[in-house]
Order: structure tokens, then sequence, then C-alpha cells
């Protein structure tokens, strides 16, 4: 993957996730369709029916209704997903404490895609990173969850080729 294909790095804002509920398979077909291209290899799955149950079960999800996922389901395993590449399980749970505990869900995570892309961006077009001066804590913390993602992402696509 070059540079170009890197910068045109999207995950779906609030908006764009699907308005219907969805079962375990519908889920991990649209986290892999995004996330595949960017995260992991060919051989690896980014995530498994398995791992959700798993997150279920840890409560870093609630569970399903009726074997049906919702929007929001889909907003914290993008961000789980992502986020898993550099910090484990417990430390995204805190985060995403952090994340809500001034915001709404639709709100943090459309934050969370704004910040990622900027971070990507920042790290492989203009490698120029946002002023962090004036930044409330919380949009600090956040730069930097994602900025922490965007390096590693850097490090395997120019060096590591993965």
């Amino acid at each position: 993957m070059n540079q170009d294909e890197v910068l045109k790095f999207h995950i779906p804002k609030w908006e764009e996730l699907p308005n219907i509920n969805l079962y375990l398979d519908q889920i991990v077909i649209i986290l892999e369709e995004y996330l595949k291209p960017y995260i992991g290899n060919k051989e690896e799955k980014i995530i498994t029916k398995t791992m959700i149950n798993n997150y279920v079960k840890q409560e870093l999800l609630e569970p399903p209704i009726k074997k049906k996922y919702k929007k929001e389901h889909i907003a914290y395993l993008f961000v789980i997903c992502i986020l898993k590449q550099v910090y484990s399980i417990s430390d995204i749970n805190e985060l995403i404490k952090v994340a809500l505990k001034d915001n709404t869900v639709e709100e943090a995570y459309d934050k969370f895609c704004v910040a990622l892309e900027k971070a990507i961006y920042a790290t492989f077009g203009e490698k120029r990173y946002e002023e962090s001066e004036n930044m409330t804590e919380e949009k600090y913390l956040l730069k930097n969850v994602t900025q922490s993602f965007a390096n590693k992402l850097y490090v395997e696509k120019k060096f590591l080729h993965k």
C-alpha cells in the first residue's frame, strides 16, 4: 500500500453507520471491509465473532438485543479494532470512559474519527502536527491516542511493509 492509498483512510462517521440493527456476521464484514487494508495482514482477521462476544462478556460492549447490534456497537467496535493495535483492552476501556465523560457516544465517536484522519494525514501527508498549546486536556489526549495508531501504521507501511 502506498502513501496515497493510506491518505484515503476513512472510517464511517456516525451518520454514515448503518441505521438498522445488524447480526454479528454483518458487523464483522463491515469492520473487515473498512479496516483490512490498514490493519494486520492478509491471513489475520481484524475481528471475529468470538472477539466481539468476549468484548460483551468483558462489559466493553453492551449485549446485543435479540442477537442484533446497534449503531452504537459498530462505533465502539471501530474504536476497539483501531486502538487494540496499540493499547490493551483494559486501557481502551478506560479511554472510552474518559471520552464519554462529557460527550455522547455519537459526539465522542465523531471526534475520534476526525482526530484519527487528521493524525494519519499529518503522519503520511504533510508531516506536520497540529499545535497542542491551546488544546483542552480531552482534545490533547485524543490527539495523542490517535497519533499513536498513526505512528504505528506509518512504521508498518513505510518500513515493515505489512
